[in-house]
Parts: C-alpha cells; structure tokens; sequence
C-alpha cells in the first residue's frame, strides 16, 4: 500500500515533476548495465565511474597492460557494461615499461607550438607523459605519520592531523581518477606523473581537482577528511608501473 500512494503522489504531483524515488531506481539501472558478454574469473565488469586507471589500481596492474591486454586505444575510454580481462591474453606476455611516447606524440597535456612555426621562448615545462623522473616529490600534508608503509599490510602512508587539512599534490602530474568508486579508499584522487608513477589520495573530505585537471606539486587537491574509524586520515600511495612502493624512495626527509 506504501508503494502504491508513494506512486500516485507522484502521479498527482503531475507526470512532468517526475518521482526523486523512481528516478533513484532508474539511474541505478543505468549506472550497472548488464556485461556485454560472459564474465569470467579473470574479468571486470567496467560500471560508471570506473577509468582505466581506477580498474588498474584496484588490481594492482599496470594501466598500460591493461589497455593493452583489452585492445583499448590511446584515449583509454572504456564503456559501463564493457568486460576487461584482468589477465593477459594466452601467449602474450606482460611487458616490462615499454618505451615512453615520444614528446611530439599526440595526447600530451601540454600543447606545443606545429613544427616548422617558430614560437617564442617559453620557461621550460614538465609533460608527466614523458619525463620519468625529472621533477621532485613533495609530502602530501604536514600531518604526522600515524601508520608507516608495511606495517599491517599498509601499502602506502598513513597520516593523522585535523579534519580539513590541506593534501597536496606529492608531484607534477594529471589527475586520471578523482571519485568513490573504490571500495577502501573513501574520495580518492589518482596523479599519473610520467608513464611509470602514479600517486593515490584516500579519505578526502573534500576534492578540489577533476579527472584531466593538470597539477603541479604542493598544489591543494583536497581536504583531509576521516578513515574508517572515524578519525582524520589521509591513505598516500605512490605505485611504479601498477605496485605499490615505499614512497619513501622518492619524498625527501619527513619534517619530523
């Protein structure tokens, strides 16, 4: 009976208002389309909000593999619905660091001036497409260390300090994931910096950057928001080619 009034209220209320309760249901059926095909034990099911780099960090793969291993083009645009394989392919192997692409090759977030047009002198500028290694780390917050890499598992850093703190952007780079899609990390914020790193950002109150939003280091990109047990928490991760490192081989010496 509940159903049916909440149905004719919004009948009432005129068919052009539409129902906030009917269009829950009907977003939801869009967010998860069915797979496009079988899904087996080494597949993904790619749902809104999902990127290429989200799906690679909650698996611990490269981004590249995966896109290769899944005939993905250089745009990295997947479909919700679309079945990844989180495996490659039989007979092909993984690959270790293919070459970068080179600094004329399309793509860049940096726009350069069309060959044979000269161009005004220019600062020189870091492209985190192509220069692996040629920019320096920063700490992501001033906070203290609560949890150190290693301890209980922890693949990266933890950090305490005060709800609302600024997190900074440990490195040069472009966001290619900033949401909550994945489960553990709260609002997380990913960096790709060159083709090898990427950084990661867990428990953001706050995110003041989007997805393709170019960053430099010590810039602002969230707010410090609260762990899973409900104290201030900031979840760093520095990631080589998809594996979680110590990102104490590449921050200089803590303040502290």
């Amino acid at each position: 009976m509940r159903i049916l009034a909440t149905g004719l209220l919004c009948l009432a209320a005129g068919l052009g208002a539409g129902c906030a309760g009917w269009s829950t249901w009907e977003d939801q059926r869009q967010r998860d389309p069915p797979p496009w095909r079988a899904v087996g034990p080494d597949d993904y099911v790619v749902r809104r909000g999902d990127t290429v780099y989200s799906i690679a960090f909650r698996h611990n793969l490269d981004y590249r593999e995966l896109a290769r291993w899944n005939g993905i083009g250089s745009d990295y645009r997947i479909y919700p619905g679309q079945v990844l394989r989180l495996k490659p392919p039989s007979g092909v192997a993984a690959a270790t660091d293919p070459p970068s692409r080179p600094a004329s090759a399309p793509g860049s977030i940096f726009s350069r001036p069309p060959a044979g047009k000269p161009a005004a002198p220019a600062a020189p500028t870091l492209d985190p497409d192509t220069s692996e290694g040629r920019y320096t780390w920063v700490w992501p917050t001033t906070a203290p260390i609560v949890r150190a890499y290693g301890i209980d598992g922890n693949r990266g850093i933890d950090f305490g300090g005060r709800e609302g703190q600024p997190v900074l952007a440990a490195a040069p780079g472009r966001v290619v994931y900033s949401g909550n899609a994945l489960k553990g990390y709260g609002e997380l914020i990913i960096i790709k910096h060159d083709d090898v790193y990427l950084s990661a950002y867990g428990y953001n109150r706050v995110r003041y950057v989007k997805e393709g939003d170019v960053v430099t280091a010590g810039q602002p990109i969230a707010e410090m928001g609260r762990g899973p047990e409900n104290r201030p928490l900031l979840h760093f991760e520095i990631r080589r080619s998809g594996k979680p490192i110590d990102p104490a081989e590449k921050l200089p010496r803590h303040p502290s």
